[in-house]
């Protein structure tokens, strides 16, 4: 028989006591776990891209909810008798998160629908973060109206009500519903704002919700993906970024409304400051290269911190002048070294080759030139040069 769904008669109900159908023993990589069937549960599980309920039942962690077919499993980290009742607690903080979460994201996408017309055609709703998937694009200023409207009706402190309509009840309503339902569908209302098919917890006023924050918009497909936090999570993730912000602003000696201006000044300067010690590098390669003797066959120079473009051009500056195997190492005997390797009369390939047989050399090239990394001292590689 189908798992009786206590969540579904009250979703504020955080203990139950329910009868151990079966517990099956399971081997899993990280351990060994056991799968427990209860006669009914207050444990919502993983369905409709929302995240399980946690808890415990009796004194054992249960560590994850699954639903098939009507049935209910409960995957535990210790065994439970069969046929003993247990009482099982869910974490209600937990479950009282992904309920705003969950009304939120019924309120944004009910007037997403309302004012544009564009479905939810995917949700995912995790500890960390609530996406939707609209079919459709919206603009900042679209998604910033949402958000207003969002926050009005959780002002209004609307009902959230739950029915379950029977076929005929059900064929006169219109509701949004991302997939077809076979058998009863519980409907979530939202007076004036969204009806819509839905299987999981919601609170019962939308005040609960607290307040609902967009955290990212970006470009899904044929439409767009919004990214929200509502209520505790919102103001636990508010309270990351003003102590980020206090930071940023103490170490700039910037207002915290004008560190956005101050970072964007310090962005220029390093800039500014990069190709100034570009250059200075560059030109130091340039001396370094014109005190080798042009006689000099197989030059290898090493060097803490110059970039690609840097170990490229000295190189071709070599190659000119140089016969043999022209090469310039970037590291440190600790961490290993970067390569660049070229030649004018042999073939670079070959210096590569010996690399790998001694010091286990990654990369590759043309002959004219290769490049790659290995880890060794720069006395044994200029050894072998």
């Amino acid at each position: 028989m189908d798992t009786i769904k206590l969540y579904d008669q009250d979703a504020y109900q955080t203990s139950f006591s329910a009868v151990v159908q079966s517990c099956e023993e399971l081997s899993r990589k990280n351990g060994t776990v056991y799968q427990v069937l209860l006669d009914q549960t207050l444990f919502f599980p993983e369905e409709g891209g929302q995240s399980a309920d946690t808890g415990i039942l009796g004194d054992v962690n249960v560590l994850d909810v699954q639903i098939k077919g009507g049935i209910i499993t409960h995957t535990l980290d210790k065994p439970l008798s069969v046929g003993a009742s247990v009482t099982g607690k869910v974490d209600w903080q937990h479950r009282f998160f992904n309920m705003q979460q969950h009304t939120g994201e019924h309120i944004f996408s009910g007037l997403v629908h309302k004012y544009f017309g564009f479905d939810n055609v995917g949700f995912h709703l995790s500890d960390q973060v609530v996406t939707m998937d609209f079919s459709g694009p919206l603009s900042d200023e679209q998604v910033e109206k949402i958000e207003w409207a969002v926050n009005e009706c959780i002002a209004a402190n609307l009902p959230v009500e739950v029915s379950f309509p029977d076929k005929a009840e059900l064929a006169d309503m219109e509701y949004r519903s991302k997939i077809e339902i076979d058998g009863q569908v519980r409907i979530v209302s939202i007076p004036g704002y969204d009806v819509c098919a839905c299987c999981a917890p919601h609170v019962h006023r939308t005040g609960e919700i607290g307040l609902l924050k967009v955290m990212n918009v970006s470009k899904y497909k044929a439409g767009v993906r919004v990214s929200i936090l509502c209520g505790f999570r919102a103001l636990k993730d508010y309270r990351m970024k003003q102590k980020n912000v206090v930071s940023i602003s103490n170490s700039l000696s910037a207002k915290q409304d004008t560190i956005a201006d101050a970072v964007g000044k310090l962005k220029e300067e390093c800039g500014r400051l990069k190709m100034e010690l570009g250059a200075a590098k560059m030109k130091l390669m340039t001396v370094k290269i014109q005190e080798i003797p042009l006689d000099q066959e197989n030059v290898c120079l090493f060097e803490e911190d110059v970039d690609a473009d840097i170990m490229r051009f000295t190189v071709n500056e070599l190659v000119k002048n140089h016969c043999g195997y022209c090469a310039v190492f970037v590291g440190n005997d600790s961490d290993g070294y970067h390569y660049i390797i070229g030649s004018t009369d042999k073939d670079a390939r070959e210096m590569g080759k010996l690399l790998r047989e001694q010091f286990q050399a990654k990369g590759g090239g043309k002959p004219e030139m290769i490049q790659g990394s290995l880890t060794g001292t720069a006395a044994s590689i200029a050894q072998l040069f």
